[in-house]
């Protein structure tokens, strides 16, 4: 992206102004569409806010709303409309009455040239920097014709040009949506959108249309309405984010478990864990935790399937203290609920876990989960791809749990993101002398050799334990082996 220029009209809203290279070019007229309930006029609201602070003159100029309702919404997000003036559009009482209504001359003329000269005589007693005009249905309206409106906008542009007001217009499209005609005429266009799902709350996001003269940050761009204004949560481009680190090779305090992997995993690489349920995805992340933190380093870990108090205790009865880990400030553990939140929202998540806690290896527990909250599965891989190609840049260990369909015999996975990963650890049940067992092999490591044979595990208070490799049959990933050799050396040794 390139750097905003420093005289642009801020919006006050950091991931918006990021999206629009960094704000607003003043003297210019933007329009921002979108249905109702879309949060138009909460974005014009902290528009103007920002501009008050800043000592700008501010002018909201209201057809649709009445200056109460707008101060109403403004205090739901505890925003202070101190230094902006509010004009409240009516029309004029002889306009209202049936008499003159029925006279010869149509009373849209009258309309709206009435509402054009009290427009102006407002703006020309404040002079404001900052202009809302909510809304041009009202205009589209009493224009009655694409001509009449088309025209009467383009003079509302160049009266404002002259006076060096960066203006905002905002259109619910509630009268005509194929009309485009403000798009050709403003300097840029901002369309918000609002998706409901099946289930879950609703889901909000906004695209440039066109910005005259600027680079800006294309596509989707999911945004949430909260208390005290609207959160943008730009597109990740993985190719802005870049650093220097050595790829070291990062191993954990089990010897088997890294001759499996080849000696360990590269720093800044990312592990996929498949398996069924049950067969320890999310200890075998853990355990590259606990190594981490060990290290010294910082970790996160987002949990889409388990309640966040339980996996916290089931993991301290396996010889992993997360509570004491997260108490010194080495680990941010954060439960997902993927009904509520936007991919967006997420990949802002990660962010912040890794430019401003630091965090060194991230989990994310499942991709199952996180798949609910995609509303498809090819969105799905495209964001994985750049998540996990941002974390990569950054020198982020990165380990993915996807939870494969069925216990034994072939499995099937929700998605395929075996293509992406760098590592990819397979976990079986298996069946062997009247018992349920598990076994772990590294069927892919893109970074170097590793161990080909299949090794038992177990799970127990000492975390993920593995044993030598499974030598004496084979079949084992079909969950159904083989004896190929001495059926006693198949006994654990424990037992």
């Amino acid at each position: 992206m390139p750097l905003p220029k420093p005289d642009d009209a801020k919006l006050g809203i950091k991931g918006l102004d990021d999206v629009l290279g960094g704000g607003l070019e003043r003297s210019r007229t933007f329009l921002v569409e979108g249905s109702p309930g879309t949060g138009k006029t909460t974005i014009a609201l902290q528009f103007l806010v920002t501009g008050a602070a800043a000592g700008e003159r501010c002018l909201y100029v209201t057809l649709s709303e009445t200056e109460d309702e707008l101060r109403a919404s403004a205090a739901a997000h505890d925003l202070s409309l101190a230094g902006i003036e509010v004009f409240e559009l009516t029309p004029p009482e002889n306009l209202l009455d049936d008499n003159q209504q029925q006279s010869l001359l149509y009373s849209s003329d009258l309309e709206l040239g009435e509402t054009t000269r009290r427009v102006f005589e407002a703006f020309e007693r404040l002079k404001p920097q900052r202009v809302v005009l909510d809304s041009l249905s009202e205009i589209r309206l009493l224009a009655q014709s694409s001509l009449r409106y088309r025209r009467q906008i383009l003079a509302l542009k160049h009266y404002f040009a002259r006076s060096g007001a960066t203006v905002l217009m905002l259109d619910d499209l509630t009268t005509d949506t194929n009309d485009k005609t403000v798009h050709s005429v403003a300097h840029g266009v901002v369309r918000l959108n609002e998706l409901a799902p099946e289930y879950g709350a609703e889901r909000r996001r906004l695209r440039v249309i066109k910005y005259r003269g600027r680079r800006f940050r294309g596509g989707y761009h999911d945004f949430a309405i909260e208390t005290g204004g609207v959160r943008v949560f730009p597109r990740l481009v993985s190719a802005e984010h870049k650093s220097d680190f050595d790829r070291d090779m990062l191993s954990t305090d089990s010897p088997e478990l890294n001759a499996l992997l080849g000696g360990g995993i590269d720093r800044g690489s990312s592990v996929l864990v498949l398996g069924p349920a049950g067969t320890g995805k999310s200890l075998l992340a853990l355990t590259f935790i606990k190594t981490a933190v060990e290290r010294g380093e910082r970790a996160a870990m987002f949990v889409f399937d388990e309640e966040r108090e339980l996996l916290i205790q089931r993991a301290k009865g396996l010889g992993i203290d997360l509570q004491k880990m997260i108490d010194a400030d080495r680990l941010v553990l954060d439960q997902v609920d993927a009904a509520e939140l936007t991919p967006g929202e997420f990949s802002e998540r990660v962010r912040i876990c890794v430019e401003t806690h630091g965090a060194r290896t991230v989990t994310i527990d499942s991709l199952n989960g996180y798949q609910a909250s995609m509303p498809g599965e090819h969105a799905l891989v495209l964001h994985m791809h750049e998540l996990l190609q941002y974390l990569n840049r950054q020198g982020a260990t990165t380990f993915l749990t996807v939870a494969q369909h069925g216990l034994v015999g072939d499995m099937k996975s929700p998605v395929d993101l075996t293509y992406l990963a760098d590592t990819v650890v397979l976990l079986r049940y298996f069946e062997a002398v009247g018992e349920v067992r598990r076994a772990v092999s590294v069927v892919k490591k893109r970074t170097g050799a590793h161990e080909h044979s299949i090794r038992e595990y177990q799970i127990g208070g000492r975390g993920f334990t593995l044993g030598k490799p499974l030598d004496n049959f084979q079949g084992v990933l079909r969950g159904v082996p083989t004896i190929i050799g001495d059926a006693k050396l198949l006994k654990r040794e424990d037992a």
